[in-house]
């Protein structure tokens, strides 16, 4: 992971700043996909409990231990689903949130998690701001080394800075060529708060396709994937592409050795549309 560039969060802990996605990989294929990202040089993985594959990573990340890989070397994210957001409060709020982390970590074979996200904020409950004190509780207790949030908008975000002395380190969000967030992405640098982008590439629909990325690809010699990414990784974005292909695996890790000029950056910048591929996290309420 050498080449891989790392963020330094707002608590001084540092994470790679290219790591690996597991959403929409079955439990069955997780071990097999976590297990080839590890060996191709990954060293953050990023799960959740709704992709249901937390066992799956864990025993990917326990071969990975059992050769050699020092568990410090590892960062490790995962995620709290809906069903620990009810709009609760107090201690009941709290230890339904501690439940649900307890089984996550229990899941993985870990003792403690780098990173631990609320996963979506359901601001139509309002409840966040009492997860996150729970939150605030593992990682005092240091059984999640990071906290943070994924899916929160600026008021959601305010609302935690007003109330909590505990910055949330990143905000995992829908983040890409077409939908590059920057209003959300200069409000997290003003307040320390690291950009992470999930499908980063788009969900490889019409992105790998666009004529101004195959141009700069043809120009770099690289796949418009690895454009892409080059592209989060300059503009100070973590991102975390996800495949089960091995070949793709690494593929999407060498990104270094290449620089996108300003004429690229320009280009880039000129298909955004501003157009979602997921929902909307003001009105997404899934449980």
């Amino acid at each position: 992971m050498s080449s891989i560039p790392s963020v330094t969060l707002n608590n001084g802990a540092q994470i790679p700043q290219l790591g690996f996605g597991v959403w929409q990989v079955p439990d069955a294929e997780a071990t097999a996909a976590v297990h080839a990202a590890i060996q191709a040089g990954y060293r953050s993985i990023d799960t959740a409990a709704i992709y249901e594959n937390e066992a799956g990573t864990g025993q990917a990340i326990a071969q990975a231990l059992a050769g050699g890989v020092a568990r410090e070397d590892l960062y490790i994210t995962t995620k709290l689903w809906n069903s620990g957001t009810r709009d609760w409060s107090g201690e009941q709020g709290r230890d339904a949130v501690l439940r649900e982390f307890d089984a996550s970590l229990a899941k993985l074979g870990l003792d403690y998690v780098d990173l631990y996200l609320i996963h979506w904020p359901r601001p139509m409950h309002g409840s966040y701001a009492n997860v996150w004190k729970a939150f605030e509780q593992l990682a005092a207790d240091g059984r999640a080394k990071s906290v943070g949030v994924s899916n929160f908008g600026q008021e959601q975000l305010t609302r935690l800075l007003d109330e909590s002395s505990v910055v949330p380190v990143l905000n995992q969000v829908e983040l890409h060529p077409y939908f590059p967030q920057d209003e959300l992405r200069a409000f997290h640098a003003e307040h320390g708060i690291a950009t992470e982008a999930w499908s980063p590439l788009g969900q490889g629909k019409d992105l790998l396709a666009e004529p101004a990325l195959l141009q700069i690809a043809e120009k770099h010699g690289r796949t418009v994937a690895q454009v892409v990414l080059r592209w989060h990784l300059q503009s100070g974005v973590i991102a975390i592409p996800k495949s089960v292909t091995p070949s793709r695996i690494k593929e999407n890790l060498d990104v270094a050795g290449f620089e996108l000029d300003a004429a690229d950056i320009a280009a880039i910048a000129g298909i955004a549309t501003g157009q979602r591929i997921g929902p909307d996290p003001q009105g997404f309420d899934w449980n």
